[in-house]
């Protein structure tokens, strides 16, 4: 196993938030409290309440007999929760992979990401100066493991940064309550003298499964990487994304642009690589004010064509503002296709839907005018018209059957045929005239009719016979009539289509 992870502790979550929200009790002993059992216990104690003795899990009551001036504040349901999740939010700038480690830390996986900082103590301590510059009184250690990370960060007493492979040494002198067990087991191994991780590392491990349980084992053996730990992040992580962090906040649009271009040049770079072309491309940046914008493009064609893309991207960086600064960039791909062989000579010119040139001026009405203005429509294996065409959003479907050209279709179909009123030589013949919404249409030619039966196996019904008429302006009508013409059985006329 190979990785390295960061966990940060913030030591005075709660109170910290409250603090940043209410200055004035920066200094002032408080805390926070929740009902449990018809008392009013603490669950969230500041800096300066913590020196005057009071402590977590304290009743109010009691805290107020060591501070007669204690404030008391009520602690919303799951308020550690979603600080914890904003947070995690933020550090995505530094890292795609962060998990909330309830009730009070962090955990991120910074494989291959501490570089781009300058390595992991530069990285390390951007991270930890900007979040207590926030006003968060917060620790982080960096190690192999998840569970060594943990561990170091709240019960180290040496550096925060763990060598690779030198986590094992920075456990062993650590106490068990860095291995993340029940505060009862940790009870029990200290009454034991077992106050030392090397106390319990070297024991069979039958004997403290019988003593202590499976947990304990497990704890261990994530801890010094013999089982691996999976974090959950916060937001799942796409398999396309490039990263770009600034050495200074960028404000302005060329230097956004010069990010952007470095980015898809990267990500396209891979992508050629792979044999793949991204579809959707989502393009972020990370403010200084904590807030991400972001743009988004579609592609009809899986690409890697980094002009292209650029271009797509043109159309929407007017919407990015950057206020003080962006100082990290990402860009994902959250839909890749593979791309056809042909694609790497598609520039030099094709025909039809192979033309690239086709392919890139949809892209841009689209990604400019949105992606409902221009439709591709296959053909359907129906009867009726209306679900005889099946729309696609992508320019490489390939039709399962070809469309019908036994007899001529209006070029305009209506989503829902609408009724006509129609009068009739005889009602087996085509109609003389016919009026939709208001208007009197008299039909000089006529051909028909065609007989289309309804699906038996999706709906019962009765078929349809269709007439193309012309009228005396020179209008093209498709209409039909539903069912048998019967004696006195009444029956319907509908228009459902336009030929010009």
């Amino acid at each position: 196993m190979s990785g390295r992870f960061l966990s940060l502790w913030f030591r005075h979550l709660t109170t910290d938030f409250t603090i940043i929200r209410r200055p004035a009790l920066r200094n002032k002993p408080f805390v926070l409290a929740a009902p449990d059992h018809g008392r009013m216990v603490i669950t969230s104690v500041s800096p300066a309440a913590g020196v005057e003795g009071v402590s977590v899990g304290l009743p109010v009551a009691d805290a107020r007999v060591l501070i007669p001036g204690l404030e008391v504040l009520d602690d919303p349901a799951g308020l550690d929760g979603k600080l914890l999740r904003m947070l995690a939010l933020w550090c995505i700038r530094y890292t795609p992979v962060v998990g909330i480690d309830l009730p009070d830390g962090l955990v991120m996986d910074i494989s291959g990401c501490a570089h781009l900082w300058g390595g992991e103590k530069a990285y390390l301590t951007q991270i930890l100066h900007t979040l207590r510059g926030k006003g968060y009184d917060v620790r982080g250690a960096v190690a192999d493991t998840v569970g060594a990370a943990w561990a170091v960060a709240r019960y180290g007493r040496t550096k925060a940064l763990v060598e690779p492979d030198g986590h094992s040494d920075a456990l062993l002198s650590l106490p068990p309550a860095a291995l993340r067990i029940d505060p009862l087991v940790t009870s029990r191994l200290h009454r034991l003298g077992l106050d030392r991780i090397h106390r319990i590392a070297g024991m069979p491990r039958q004997s403290l499964r019988t003593r202590f349980g499976n947990e304990l084992l497990l704890r261990l053996d994530q801890a010094f990487g013999r089982v691996e730990e999976l974090i959950e992040p916060v937001v799942p992580t796409e398999v396309y994304i490039e990263r770009l962090p600034c050495l200074e906040p960028i404000c302005t649009a060329t230097g956004i642009g010069i990010a952007l271009t470095r980015l898809l040049e990267t990500l396209c770079q891979r992508l050629q690589q792979e044999g793949k072309g991204l579809r959707t491309a989502l393009f972020k940046g990370y403010r200084v004010d904590g807030r991400i914008v972001e743009a988004s493009i579609g592609t009809h064609r899986a690409s890697h064509h980094v002009a292209h893309l650029l271009r797509l991207f043109e159309e929407k960086m007017s919407s990015l503002e950057p206020d003080l600064g962006i100082e990290v960039f990402t860009l994902e791909a959250p839909k890749v296709e593979d791309v056809a062989p042909l694609q790497p000579a598609m520039w030099n010119g094709a025909t039809g839907l192979q033309d690239n040139g086709l392919v890139e001026l949809v892209d841009r009405i689209t990604n400019k005018t949105g992606t409902r203005t221009i439709h591709r429509y296959l053909p359907a294996q129906h009867y009726w018209p209306e679900r005889a065409m099946a729309a696609t959003t992508s320019l490489d479907e390939i039709a399962v059957e070809a469309w019908s050209m036994a007899r001529p279709r209006p070029i305009h179909i209506l989503a829902r045929p609408e009724v006509i009123e129609v009068t009739a030589p005889i009602p087996d013949y085509p109609p003389m005239l016919f009026i939709h919404k208001g208007q009197r249409h008299s039909i000089t030619r006529a051909e028909g009719p065609e007989r289309i039966e309804q699906e038996w196996w999706l709906s019962n019904g009765e078929h349809r016979d269709y007439y193309s008429v012309e009228d005396d302006q020179g209008v093209r009508f498709w209409i039909f009539r539903s069912g048998h013409y019967a004696g006195l059985k009444s029956y319907q006329w509908f228009l459902h289509g336009y030929f010009a």
